[in-house]
């Protein structure tokens, strides 16, 4: 049976470029008669039909973009979409939004019908579902037809495209040491299962500053929340998880939480057990989104300035879109993080 192949296979068995093989096999006359015809009899070979993805990209620029994000409703996807939407606008750039729901079958959907509405390229954060399922063909399918796609904060690393991510093991670290740095010692880790990459980056955050400061891990301490279904449906049953936690050690007097939907569960909890919020338990979480600044108390946040990453993964991709030379390397940037402190937290002091 002959190997399946693509535009990248194709234009490495030919020595070529990719823009050449794609341009031969549509017949364009900026190819020479020898290059069209032996690359399209190299593709009749094996069997190779051109990708309807990538038909639809290439054969025309609509100078529009289509962004898939994981949701809708979390105050830092809204974010980076404004940022997205105000660089895309800005440089003659419409954008097109599909929501996956944190579901494979959906984020595949989304790409299917966006391309059928002749989408220039890509902005995508992976949905749960996908990373659970470690399915990539669909993603892959998309860079092995050189079509432009940035990832980003749920980035796959398998996949080979630009990227926008912050360093979740030193914002984690900045997050737990600034709880550290108050007094707290029993400090309960609020984290996502390990397939969601951030959260188990942000767990190694978590124990390399405990390590550091002498501080012993204890296993009861580290709550990895199953939350693929909707907010509303899992809350309850972290509440109570969280209750039975703070039964089994009564003594946690800080919580990190690697988002703030988490940290508000936590602080329901406090409040349900006539905890003072910071006097007797501090909390601090990721995000700084519009909770974090309306709660009570107001939450202390590690600010991941989404507006930045999506004005950056949007340029990335406007870049790639229009004309940064063939073979550029693929870049991650990496946006810098700051812990803002509010009043769920202690001044901070030297220890």
């Amino acid at each position: 049976m002959k190997p399946k192949m693509t535009l990248k296979k194709i234009a490495a068995e030919l020595g070529v470029s990719i823009s050449t093989v794609s341009k031969a096999l549509r017949d364009n006359p900026e190819i020479s008669q020898e290059n069209r015809d032996k690359v399209q009899a190299f593709a009749k070979l094996y069997n190779y039909r051109p990708n309807r993805v990538a038909l639809s990209l290439k054969n025309q620029q609509s100078r529009t973009i289509g962004l898939i994000l994981p949701e809708i409703v979390h105050n830092f996807f809204a974010k980076v979409m404004s940022g997205i939407e105000h660089v895309a606008n800005s440089r003659g750039y419409n954008v097109i939004i599909g929501v996956s729901n944190e579901s494979l079958s959906k984020e595949v959907m989304n790409i299917d019908l966006l391309v059928n509405g002749s989408i220039d390229g890509f902005i995508i954060s992976a949905s749960k579902e996908t990373l659970l399922n470690n399915d990539y063909q669909h993603l892959h399918g998309i860079t092995d037809e050189a079509i432009p796609l940035v990832m980003f904060d749920r980035v796959i690393h398998e996949i080979d495209c630009d990227k926008v991510v912050v360093d979740d093991i030193q914002s984690a670290k900045n997050a737990v040491g600034t709880l550290v740095q108050t007094g707290c010692r029993r400090i309960l880790l609020l984290t996502t299962k390990d397939y969601i990459h951030i959260g188990k980056l942000r767990t190694q955050g978590y124990l390399e500053v405990l390590q550091e400061k002498g501080i012993p891990v204890e296993a009861g301490l580290i709550h990895k929340v199953n939350d693929l279904s909707d907010f509303e449906e899992y809350q309850p049953q972290l509440e109570r998880d969280i209750h039975k936690i703070f039964d089994t050690f009564p003594d946690i007097d800080g919580i990190f939480a690697v988002n703030e939907l988490y940290a508000i569960t936590a602080l329901n909890v406090a409040r349900k057990r006539g905890l003072e919020v910071p006097e007797d338990l501090s909390v601090i979480s990721f995000s700084n989104g519009i909770i974090s600044r309306h709660s009570r108390p107001s939450l202390t946040t590690v600010d991941q300035r989404a507006v930045t990453i999506g004005e950056t993964a949007a340029h990335m991709l406007l870049d790639r879109l229009e004309g940064r030379e063939e073979g550029t390397p693929f870049e991650t940037r990496v946006i810098k993080t700051e812990v803002l402190e509010r009043d769920s937290t202690k001044k901070v002091k030297l220890v």
